[in-house]
């Protein structure tokens, strides 16, 4: 009979190896916060960390093919959030920008890319997959991108996701055409061709019927019951159920799940979506980064250093050239143009999937398959290089002074510094009382747009004192500074308090602390941006609650005097003076909900 102890301990040691999990955690923890605090960014850490831990380093990881497998339901996962920030009518919308610039990139990149295959010896057919698969962008590195640089709600970053989802809509005729290029692939019937077609248009049909008619009803009847968990698992469920349905009908997981998040993308339950399924979608994505560093084989590279070392660069040259110029020709701006180049440069993840049907159908042998994922890895990992290349030596944007006149021998009775949100409001009372008001900004784009509502503004900094002079300061009656930035408003105040002692500066300020710092440098008068309109809320909210008119003005009083002398107290011994003086809600929450009177 078999000792208990004994057969427990060997179950115990033949369960779960949690090894790979606590490497692959520990490697994205330690490299991704050192590559971005030195500037290199996530990607880079990434991608450098899974080269350490895989074959070709401290080796944890054997088969990095599997892990990108795996890991490519980040990028599902990051399509489907992007197709929740795609409204129909946005989508149609960039209709234009997706078959029309999309289609012009990829249809010119792959006539060029094919050449370089073509110059190399490679076959025609060999020459066009390898050319095609360099076409399609990685998705997940150019996603990742401008989400990091907080450009994907701006247009040029639209554009660029307008020409992503061409490209991801392309896998499919694309491989399509690789089976028809394949030795005998032209015996096919072109009833196989049609059947093909249509399971694919089927699998659409059905995705879109399930979206519109069951999917809203589902997570409507699963938040009846409560059951956080359950409706995470419906996310899931739904997000990799719509990229199943496409891969059967012979589409693109990624567009399923993008399709899949359009489709819910109105849906009342759409924010809750996109909350459950953002960690798994970071945490995948991470995942694909590390396997694409760990797929980075060094034995080929070794092998056929000569060929990769000149189809890298020519393939990455031409696809830059190919972008440029539809940039330009499509009327974008040359610093915009640049900067696409330079994102989109690489081959992606599509091209793994591309490469692996033609080395299935014969185009392609297995060497001439790992040369070319070698090129497509090693340009995904020059990328985030180029990126932050290009951040250092592009010249930076100089905005245009067409139509903006510098501040010079101005006479008005009030000056005006800054015209924002916050100095038009404040010109209204003037204006309209009739005061002469001089105003000055350091925004070109601002002050044209101001001139198209009745405004004169002159361009000038009120922090240096060459300008204030121009703009007037020492025959004003009284200096309003409503700029934006807290320095310059620091400093214009001491600068005006010293060189114009008797006239008046009254100054927006930002925070508390920085309504101190005026009032240290001499500000006649300060407000905090955001103190009257929060104390108009709490007004409203006292008299909504029933509170008398009479209660209302008394206790609004009240915190106003209280206000003004926890800042008296806070002039004298710092914000830690006040604290007697505030309102709050500890005792409150601590001994149950009361009614509040």
């Amino acid at each position: 009979m078999a000792d208990p102890v004994s057969t427990a301990a060997e179950a115990a040691h033949h369960g779960v190896d949690l090894v790979p999990v606590v490497v692959l955690l520990a490697a994205a923890v330690v490299a991704v916060p050192v590559f971005r605090r030195i500037g290199l960014g996530s990607v880079l850490g990434y991608l450098a960390a899974g080269l350490v831990i895989g074959p070709y380093g401290f080796g944890f990881f054997q088969d990095a093919t599997s892990i990108i497998h795996v890991a490519e339901l980040g990028v599902v996962l990051f399509l489907f959030i992007i197709g929740l920030e795609m409204q129909p009518s946005r989508l149609w919308s960039m209709r234009g920008e997706i078959f029309g610039l999309g289609a012009l990139q990829v249809c010119l990149a792959i006539f060029a890319l094919v050449w370089v295959g073509i110059a190399l010896g490679y076959p025609v057919a060999a020459s066009f997959v390898a050319g095609t698969g360099f076409v399609l962008t990685s998705t997940a590195i150019v996603m990742q991108m401008l989400q990091e640089r907080g450009e994907m709600a701006q247009p040029k970053g639209r554009r660029m996701i307008a020409i992503l989802l061409f490209e991801d809509l392309a896998i499919v005729p694309l491989l399509a055409i690789v089976a028809f290029l394949a030795p005998g692939g032209a015996e096919a019937t072109l009833a196989d061709r049609l059947q093909s077609v249509a399971i694919g248009l089927g699998a659409i049909a059905v995705l879109v019927v399930a979206g519109r008619w069951l999917l809203d009803p589902m997570f409507r009847l699963l938040a009846r019951f409560g059951a956080r968990e359950v409706m995470t698992a419906a996310a899931l469920l739904v997000v990799l159920g719509a990229a199943v349905l496409m891969n059967a009908g012979g589409l693109s997981m990624a567009m399923g799940a993008f399709m899949a998040g359009v489709l819910l993308s109105e849906s009342s339950f759409r924010h809750q979506l996109e909350a459950d399924v953002e960690p798994f979608r970071g945490l995948l994505l991470g995942l694909f980064f590390l396997g694409v560093g760990m797929a980075l084989d060094l034995d080929i590279i070794a092998a056929n250093w000569t060929i990769i070392a000149i189809s890298v660069p020519a393939f990455m040259a031409l696809k830059m050239l190919v972008i440029y110029g539809v940039a330009r020709l499509t009327k974008a701006p040359k610093s915009e143009a640049i900067e696409r180049m330079v994102l989109m440069a690489q081959g992606g993840e599509f091209a793994f999937v591309l490469y692996a049907a033609a080395t299935q159908f014969g185009i392609l042998t297995p060497e001439w398959n790992a040369n070319l994922t070698a090129i497509i890895i090693i340009s995904m990992v020059l990328t985030p290089l180029m990126i932050i290349l290009h951040g250092r030596l592009a010249p930076k944007a100089v905005a245009s002074m067409d139509g903006v006149e510098a501040a010079e021998g101005l006479s008005g009775r009030v000056l005006l510094i800054g015209f924002g949100r916050f100095g038009q409001i404040v010109s209204q009372p003037l204006l309209a009382r009739g005061h002469s008001v001089s105003i000055i900004d350091t925004d070109p784009e601002a002050i044209r747009t101001a001139a198209e509502y009745g405004f004169k503004v002159f361009y000038g900094d009120g922090s240096r004192l060459d300008i204030l002079h121009a703009a007037g300061a020492q025959n004003a009656s009284l200096i309003l500074i409503a700029a934006s930035d807290r320095d310059a408003i620091s400093r214009t105040v001491e600068l005006a308090r010293h060189e114009f002692p008797l006239v008046p500066v009254l100054t927006r300020a930002l925070s508390r602390q920085h309504a101190l710092e005026l009032l240290h440098h001499g500000a006649a008068f300060q407000i905090r941006e955001t103190y009257e309109s929060a104390m108009v809320m709490g007004r409203e909210a006292l008299a909504r609650l029933g509170e008398p008119p009479e209660v209302v003005d008394e206790i609004v009083a009240t915190v106003r005097a209280q206000d003004a002398e926890r800042m008296a107290l806070e002039q004298v011994g710092g914000m830690a003076e006040s604290k007697a003086l505030i309102h709050g809600n500890a005792q409150q929450a601590g001994g149950g909900h009361g009614s509040g009177h």
